[in-house]
């Protein structure tokens, strides 16, 4: 269960982004890996980000990691895996480091498509949601079709997730300007079946933007 409190979430999700090393830290004091990348590509967006995971890392290292203090939030974390000869408490300060040079100096976002899964997942949170659990591989078992599916996905949503995700699908298609990185990160984000018979994949993102926009709820 997560802390009422929460006092660890910026630092939480921002180590998540270490799944593509398998949570072991691949950071140097003066080169960002491929995880914190992602991380501060994404914290260009939203800089406030970058300042609170820093303070977060701050405030863990003054109490201690092993604290008991801490121990329910610090339980939460991936198990993150430090380089040989080097400790977790470490790895965190270099990170640290990393954060306070962006705020710094914040650089500009990207207009590049996202480059890890927990990247795109970030970027486009609402889409997510609607291919990873809706549109799943075990999806014909719960659905007849795939507007059914849709459907239900539009009677559990509010109007601002529906106006969210119809601007996620607009920036999804413009960003994956190939048919081939396309299929990719929908899949990615959990798009799990084949669009329906004899239409595209782009196509039907498309339409179903336009369903949520415009049709009213079943």
């Amino acid at each position: 269960m997560t802390p009422s409190n929460d006092r660890f979430r910026e630092l939480r999700r921002l180590l998540r982004s270490y799944e593509v090393t398998g949570y072991a830290f691949d950071d140097t004091e003066d080169h960002c890996g491929v995880a914190l990348g992602a991380y501060l590509r994404r914290a260009a967006l939203d800089p406030v980000r970058a300042g609170r995971a820093a303070a977060e890392i701050d405030d863990l290292l003054a109490v201690g990691l092993f604290s008991d203090e801490v121990a329910d939030d610090v339980d939460l974390f991936p198990q993150i895996r430090p380089p040989h000869g080097k400790t977790v408490e470490g790895c965190l300060a270099v990170i640290a480091g990393h954060l306070r040079r962006f705020l710094a100096d914040p650089a500009a976002p990207s207009p590049s498509p996202p480059q890890t899964a927990w990247e795109w997942k970030e970027r486009f949170p609402e889409l997510s949601n609607l291919l990873g659990a809706y549109f799943h591989q075990d999806f014909s078992l719960e659905y007849s079709s795939h507007r059914e599916a849709l459907d239900d996905y539009a009677s559990d949503a509010s109007e601002g997730d529906l106006r969210q995700v119809a601007d996620e699908i607009h920036e999804f298609l413009t960003v994956n300007d190939s048919d081939q990185l396309l299929k990719k990160s929908a899949a990615t984000l959990g798009l799990g079946v084949l669009p329906p018979q004899g239409v595209r994949l782009r196509q039907w993102l498309a339409d179903v933007r336009e369903i949520l926009l415009h049709e009213p709820r079943r």
